[in-house]
């Protein structure tokens, strides 16, 4: 599982940030998810190595401008691109009005269908997709108005399949080898060979949680408990905290408190207040110190930067560079 940032911004684009949008690539299914589409992730995404033709689902938190209004434009150009077979496309109940409005009073007619679903999650939160590789699990956070985090989680994978032993027990490569990775019994020249004696220990999947916009509170916690990462908004420094309270947003402190209390693998901060641009009184690498001291385990999101994901049983880390298509600002700039 791959996550790439196309906007970390709040409330409007800056030089450096486009506003809220985060690109989930999924390559063992070879599919593009998008969590939230600001106005102009359409460009986002021609400026990054992501395939759109690969995009299959959309997930909304909220009907906020910031993170909505890319929406009928990236929808109208895959139109016309013939890029896209369907969308599946997961929100608020105003969600398919909006969007069907917008192709409405632009004349704009898709040649592929959209299918709407409807989140409305309760306190507890509830399952919002799953099918035999992933599920989506949504509950409600704190916010001017109604709004939802999500959590992608891998179900766990079969063990690795040890053919060496297979081979030793004179089992032939072929269908057998398949069932027994699943893990079935099998009859192999009048023995029983069960398929669980040839495969290593369960792999566990991996996770990732999305919470924006929201000020702290219990069920973000919840929702993130034990992810390997964490997508939290930081739009304050701690300094104006009473300014995250009135509107419902949270501080860097805030979001490390979440990541501290649900034991998260990584925090990655996002949508900052363009008031923390460099050369202010306080910039980007305070906002980081600030979450650092409480929660070490800390990145600083910009538009682009690709983490990935990998399995808890492997050995590779959370965090790998990825092909720059164009010059970088660094998260100093």
């Amino acid at each position: 599982m791959q996550v790439t940032f196309l906007g970390t911004s709040s409330g409007v684009p800056t030089r450096q940030r486009n506003v809220s949008s985060l690109a989930v690539r999924l390559p063992q299914r070879s599919e593009l998810w998008l969590l939230d589409c600001g106005e102009a992730t359409q460009h986002q995404l021609l400026r990054s190595p992501l395939r759109v033709s690969q995009l299959r689902r959309i997930f909304i938190t909220h009907m906020h401008g910031d993170h909505v209004f890319g929406l009928p434009g990236l929808l109208a150009s895959l139109g016309m691109a013939g890029a896209s077979t369907g969308l599946d496309l997961y929100g608020p109940p105003p969600l398919q009005n909006f969007v069907e409005s917008a192709l409405r009073f632009s004349s704009t007619r898709l040649s592929y269908p959209l299918r709407f679903h409807v989140n409305v999650p309760p306190p507890e939160g509830h399952v919002l997709f799953e099918d035999d590789d992933l599920v989506v699990d949504s509950r409600p956070l704190r916010h001017r108005i109604p709004a939802s985090g999500f959590r992608i989680g891998q179900k766990p994978r079969a063990g690795r399949f040890d053919v060496e032993k297979a081979r030793a027990l004179g089992i032939p490569p072929g269908p057998l080898y398949g069932r027994l990775k699943k893990g079935e019994t099998v009859s192999v020249g009048g023995r029983t060979i069960a398929g669980s004696s040839l495969c290593g220990p369960p792999r566990l999947g991996v996770s990732l949680v999305y919470a924006t916009d929201t000020v702290f509170c219990d069920a973000a916690v919840d929702l993130a408990r034990g992810a390997d990462l964490l997508v939290h908004e930081a739009t304050f420094a701690h300094r104006d905290g009473e300014m995250a309270l009135q509107r419902l947003h949270s501080t860097t402190t805030m979001a490390a408190q979440v990541a501290l209390a649900a034991g998260v693998g990584r925090l990655a901060l996002t949508h900052f207040s363009p008031r923390y641009m460099p050369g202010q009184a306080i910039g980007p690498d305070d906002l980081l110190a600030e979450a650092r001291a409480i929660f070490p385990a800390t990145v600083m999101a910009k538009d682009f930067l690709t983490l990935e994901l990998a399995s808890k049983s492997d050995e590779s880390g959370l965090e790998r560079p990825r092909p720059e298509p164009f010059p970088q600002h660094s998260l100093t700039s």
